[in-house]
C-alpha cells in the first residue's frame, strides 16, 4: 500500500524517460570545446518540425564578476550532523511513486549528514531499518533529498554548487529548482516549473543534463542539452561545478565555467516561459526509475553524492539579473533588514553601513527589490500613508513591484507612494513605510 505522501515540501516531480526520448529525437551535438554538449529534446506539438531541430549549445566560458551572496551552505559542522535546518528541510518518503524510484527518503541525518571536512553526503544504501513501505511494496533502498521551500528562494542570479556524484547503473542524482508558487490554487506541476541544473544517471558516468519544464514542455518533452565530459572521464572521479546563470527571458547551464547551453522564451516555440518569478532549490539522490533504470549486480552500495557548498549569488551576471549593492538614504544610511532576520514580517529599517547581507539589495529587472533571499514587501499589500514596509517571500503581487525613478524616489505603483524613512528621523533602527510622495530628504535613496 502507498504510504500517504510527505507534504511539508515540494510535490514529486514527474520527469522524462531520457532514453526513449534521445532515441526519438536521434539529437547528438559536439563542440570543439573543453567538454562536449549534446542538445536535449526541443520539442514543439504545434511545430513538428522542432523535434529534429538542432540547437548549437553556446561554447564559451561564464564570466566571473562580484555578486552579493544571496545564499551560501559551505556544510560546516561536526561529522554527523544534520544539515542546518534554517536552510533546508527534509522530504521524507517514496516520492509518491514518481518516475517509478526505488528509495525512501528519510528524514534527519540517516542518510544526509555532514562529515566533518566542510562536505554534505547524501548516502544511498540497499537496506530497509524502519520497515519503510513503498508504492512497489516494502522499500528495498533508503536515501535523502532536501529543499530550501520556505526557507530560501530566489529570482534570478547565479545558482551553483560544486558536488562529486556518485557512480552505478540506477544512481540518479540531481540538483534544481522548483518555482515557489507550486502549491497555489491552479498552479502546480508543469505550471510552477522546473530547472534541472544538474542530473546524471548511472548509466552515462560522463554525461550531465540541463533542462527546463513548463506547461506544454514538461517530462519527455523538457527542454535542454547535456554535457559530456572529455576523453571518457566520469564526472563520480571528481568534484566538478554545476550552475545556471539566471536573467529575466534567460537561462545559461555551465560545469566548471564552461557554457553549454542557453534557453529564452525563443526556444519554447510559443509556450509560456515561467521562470520570471520565485524558485526554491533541491538536492537529492534517487535511487532506480523510469530514466536510468533499476540497480543490477555491478552496482556498489553505499554510494555517496558528495556537496562541497550551494551558493546563490545576486546582481549582474552578465545577463541583467539585476543590481546588486547598498540603498542609502536618509543622512547617508542604509536600508538594513532588522536582526538580518530574513522571516517573513521582518521590518526593514535604515542603519549604519556595515556590509552585511541584510544591506546587500538587488534591485531586479522583474520589478522586485530582494535581499536575504525575500522581496521587500507593503505589508498587507496596503495603499495608506504609514503602511510598513517588510521583507517577505517573494510572490509576485503588486506589494512587491517597485520602479526607481530619476528623481531618486522609490515607489510603489499598486499604492501610488514613496518608500519613507518614518518621521524623517536617521536613528539607527527606523522603521520605513510608504507615505505620499512629497520629495522631502527622507525618501530619497541611492540604489544600485
Amino acid at each position: 500500500m502507498r504510504p500517504t505522501p510527505h507534504t511539508d515540501g515540494p510535490p514529486p516531480r514527474r520527469r522524462r524517460s531520457w532514453a526513449s526520448a534521445a532515441a526519438l529525437l536521434g539529437l547528438t551535438l559536439t563542440l570543439a570545446v573543453t567538454g562536449t554538449a549534446a542538445a536535449g529534446p526541443v520539442t514543439d506539438r504545434a511545430t513538428p518540425a522542432k523535434a529534429t531541430e538542432t540547437r548549437t549549445a553556446e561554447a564559451g566560458t561564464t564570466e566571473t564578476r562580484p555578486m552579493a551572496v544571496l545564499f551560501e551552505d559551505t556544510f560546516d559542522g561536526p561529522a554527523g550532523s544534520a544539515v542546518d535546518g534554517r536552510k533546508w528541510q527534509m522530504e521524507i518518503g517514496d516520492n509518491s511513486g514518481n518516475n517509478h524510484e526505488r528509495q525512501y527518503y528519510t528524514p534527519g541525518n540517516a542518510n544526509a549528514a555532514l562529515d566533518g571536512n566542510g562536505n554534505l553526503v547524501i548516502t544511498a544504501r540497499k537496506e530497509n531499518p524502519g520497515n519503510y513501505q513503498c508504492w512497489y511494496g516494502r522499500c528495498e533502498y533508503t536515501s535523502a533529498r532536501m529543499n530550501t521551500a520556505g526557507k530560501f528562494t530566489t529570482t534570478y542570479g547565479r545558482i551553483e554548487a560544486r558536488i562529486k556524484i556518485p557512480r552505478g547503473q540506477g544512481m540518479w542524482p540531481a540538483f534544481w529548482m522548483l518555482g515557489a508558487d507550486i502549491h497555489n490554487p491552479g498552479v502546480g506541476w508543469p505550471n510552477s516549473g522546473e530547472i534541472d541544473i544538474m542530473e546524471n544517471v548511472g548509466y552515462a558516468p560522463g554525461t550531465v543534463h540541463g533542462t527546463i519544464h513548463g506547461p506544454g514542455y514538461s517530462g519527455g518533452e523538457g527542454i535542454g542539452a547535456a554535457y559530456t565530459l572529455p576523453n571518457g572521464r566520469a564526472f563520480a572521479d571528481d568534484f566538478h561545478t554545476f550552475a545556471v546563470d539566471w536573467a529575466p527571458n534567460s537561462i545559461t547551464w555551465s560545469v566548471d565555467g564552461q557554457v553549454y547551453q542557453r534557453r529564452t522564451p525563443a526556444d519554447l516555440g510559443g509556450k509560456r516561459w515561467v521562470f520570471d518569478k520565485p524558485f526554491f532549490l533541491i538536492l537529492n539522490l534517487a535511487v532506480g526509475g523510469d530514466w536510468p533504470g533499476l540497480p543490477d549486480n555491478s552496482t556498489v552500495f553505499p554510494q555517496r553524492m558528495v556537496v562541497d557548498h550551494v551558493r546563490v549569488t545576486g546582481g549582474d551576471s552578465g545577463g541583467g539579473s539585476g543590481r546588486t549593492g547598498t540603498i542609502t538614504g536618509l543622512a547617508g544610511k542604509c536600508l538594513d533588514v532588522a536582526w538580518a532576520n530574513n522571516a517573513n514580517g521582518t521590518p526593514v529599517q535604515i542603519h549604519d553601513c556595515n556590509g552585511n547581507a541584510a544591506q546587500q539589495w538587488t534591485v531586479g529587472g522583474d520589478g522586485t527589490i530582494r535581499a536575504l533571499g525575500k522581496c521587500l514587501d507593503v505589508s498587507g499589500a496596503g495603499k495608506a500613508d504609514g503602511t510598513p514596509v517588510q521583507l517577505w517571500d517573494c510572490n509576485g503581487t503588486p506589494a512587491q513591484q517597485w520602479v526607481v525613478t530619476p528623481a531618486r524616489d522609490i515607489v510603489n505603483p499598486n499604492a501610488d507612494k514613496c518608500l519613507d524613512v518614518k518621521d524623517n528621523n536617521s536613528a539607527n533602527g527606523t522603521k520605513t513605510q510608504i507615505w505620499t510622495c512629497s520629495g522631502t530628504a527622507n525618501q530619497k535613496w541611492n540604489t544600485p
